[in-house]
């Protein structure tokens, strides 16, 4: 099946990622919409998404449509490690979604089935929370850390959802300590709850969080606008920039603002964010 852009299969350097689009792999019209839906990155689910009597139709569509380059990029979340010899070698394949990791022994048996693979563990339970950063750390293949809000939740008891935040914490600082990228927040299961959605990102954001995931596409701008820095940030970044210069030293500004290094690195983040560059 040939994908509108498709390409030579050669990597490509993209814009910061900050939308995640998650489509059901046994609804290919749906993965081909979500394609084209704004998303910066597509997961193609292949378990919570599909029932048990469609799994096998979902790896083989799912086989089918990445054996063409995808005009972005294209994660895959397994079922179960079965499905990966079907995948792993797939032009259009950019990184596998793990469900249910709990152990750095997990991370290095899935990379003996994909070695090289971009592999993304999701920490679903107590005890992956509590092995965040030895997940982190268990292979140079890991490339983020993601929570499983809804089987977490679940796992916990919790019924408010300030009951998830210090989990949440947990594996910023995990992710940050393994040099990782920041996480992506997890789904918002209400797709006609834009409000609650935006209020949600506000708070992901706070906590460390970068971009969350998607369940519909009419949830893509929201996020986008939440994680995006306001034209105020941008301006308070560029004037710490600006002001830095060449001295490494700290100082202060104009506006009594105090500014070290630290504060500097923070205003390029901001900057390069707006930018939407890596």
């Amino acid at each position: 099946m040939s994908l509108p852009g498709a390409g030579n299969g050669r990597p490509r350097r993209g814009p910061l990622p900050l939308t995640w689009l998650y489509a059901p792999g046994d609804r290919p019209e749906v993965v081909r919409k979500a394609l084209g839906s704004g998303a910066d990155v597509v997961i193609v689910d292949l378990e919570d998404a599909v029932a048990p009597d469609r799994k096998a139709y979902a790896l083989d569509a799912t086989a089918e449509l990445l054996s063409d380059t995808p005009p972005v990029p294209v994660h895959v979340r397994i079922h179960t490690p079965l499905d990966i010899p079907v995948l792993a070698s797939l032009p259009g394949l950019g990184g596998l979604r793990l469900p249910k990791v709990t152990h750095a022994s997990d991370i290095h048996r899935i990379n003996e089935l994909a070695p090289g693979l971009p592999l993304y563990p999701l920490l679903e339970n107590a005890l992956a929370v509590e092995q965040a950063y030895a997940i982190a750390t268990a292979h140079p293949a890991v490339r983020g850390l993601c929570l499983g809000e809804a089987d977490l939740r679940a796992d916990l008891g919790v019924r408010e959802d300030s009951g998830l935040d210090w989990p949440r914490s947990r594996i910023v600082v995990a992710a940050r300590a393994a040099s990782l990228p920041p996480p992506v927040q997890s789904v918002h299961p209400d797709i006609g709850d834009l409000e609650a959605l935006a209020a949600g990102c506000a708070r992901g954001r706070a906590l460390g969080f970068l971009g969350r995931a998607a369940i519909h596409p009419r949830q893509l701008p929201v996020i986008e606008r939440a994680y995006l820095p306001t034209p105020q940030e941008v301006d308070a970044a560029r004037a710490v920039v600006e002001a830095a210069g060449a001295d490494r030293g700290a100082l202060a500004l104009a506006d009594g603002r105090f500014v070290d290094a630290a504060v500097v690195a923070g205003a390029h983040r901001v900057l390069a964010l707006a930018e939407r560059t890596v």
